[in-house]
């Protein structure tokens, strides 16, 4: 892989850091880095490899004159709408992790297993896909490659690090018996059907990121789907109960056979057993788990899915990392 200049846009919040050891991870080869911030937090030292790198306080002027290729962004959707036009302005691939950009007709929505292709369309700037819904497109894709998806009903779990660093403390705050506030009601020993804000139809604009992006991703905007998504008293990962119904009938051992020969796929599904994977054990891991696999027996062409991943890497910083890679590969760098 060619060396890269590269910059973060977030650096130092929780998706920031674990682009920086994810980048590690996968041996990114990187020429010059560079980290920006808000004022706040502007000054903080962070390591990466054997050398230590100073945050700076990101400007209109960070960009100029550096030949940045490529701006990893998780600083928030205004930060994005302001600066990401101007870092691709100044010739950077902008990778952005906000939902800022997502439902752009000119921006490209992309988890590297589903459409990889797509990054070759863009104009300066790539989204990166909500957490929850990218996991369920690793699991989703191969399955409506080879049966026709017709409609998806998605319930989820998720951990509170979806909400950053202040639904973690919120979690451990009201562990310990302490006053809590980030969210509306108690997350501790609870859960709450609420993520992000209510919408006019009832639904929170999480349930319909994950409708919409859904619809983008697989270019199917006539696919019919309802989602519920919850937030738990987990620290980590996201877990999804999926249920699924098909266009064509299928053999359930080939639809088990499909998801298992999908990349980026990893399939714990002996029940007989208690083999299934869950949030605790996957954590800090790059793939998407999947088991409890079974046909649905209430409709003609259905079946339920459990899906797992960690949502501050695949679910984050890693899916990130995987676009550049690929964006490199197709020497659109």
């Amino acid at each position: 892989m060619k060396k890269i200049n590269l910059a973060i846009v977030g650096a130092t919040g929780m998706v920031g850091r674990t682009f920086i050891k994810v980048l590690q991870e996968r041996n990114f080869n990187i020429d010059n880095l560079y980290l920006f911030s808000s004022s706040k937090s502007a000054g903080t030292k962070i390591k990466f490899y054997d050398k230590e790198y100073i945050v700076e306080e990101l400007k209109e002027d960070s960009f100029t004159n550096r030949n940045i290729q490529i701006a990893l962004f998780s600083a928030g959707g205004s930060t994005s709408e302001k600066y990401a036009p101007i870092a691709a302005e100044n010739g950077a691939l902008v990778i952005d992790n906000s939902s800022q950009w997502r439902m752009d007709e000119n921006v490209p929505l992309v988890v590297p297993e589903v459409n990889p292709e797509d990054i070759k369309k863009h104009k300066g700037i790539i989204a990166n896909p909500n957490c929850s819904t990218i996991q369920a497109m690793v699991a989703l894709k191969p399955l409506d490659n080879k049966y026709k998806i017709k409609r998806i009903v998605y319930s989820t779990y998720q951990a509170v690090s979806g909400s950053g660093v202040k639904g973690v403390e919120d979690l451990e705050k009201g562990i310990e018996g302490n006053p809590t506030g980030f969210y509306p009601h108690p997350i501790s020993y609870n859960c709450l059907p609420h993520i992000d804000i209510f919408l006019d139809n009832g639904y929170t604009k999480e349930e319909m990121k994950m409708v919409n992006e859904t619809r983008k991703i697989l270019n199917n905007y006539d696919l019919k789907i309802t989602a519920t998504t919850v937030r738990v008293p987990v620290k980590n990962g996201h877990s999804e109960s999926i249920n699924v119904e098909f266009e064509n009938n299928f053999d359930l051992d080939e639809l088990k056979d499909t998801l298992c020969n999908f990349p980026g796929l990893i399939v714990i599904d002996n029940p007989s057993n208690n083999e299934y994977p869950t949030a605790f054990e996957i954590a800090d891991t790059d793939e998407v788990y999947v088991g409890r696999i079974r046909r649905d027996f209430s409709i003609d062409n259905g079946v339920n899915l459990w899906v797992v991943a960690d949502n501050i890497r695949k679910g984050a910083a890693t899916n990130a990392v995987q676009i550049a890679e690929k964006a490199i590969e197709y020497n659109i760098i």
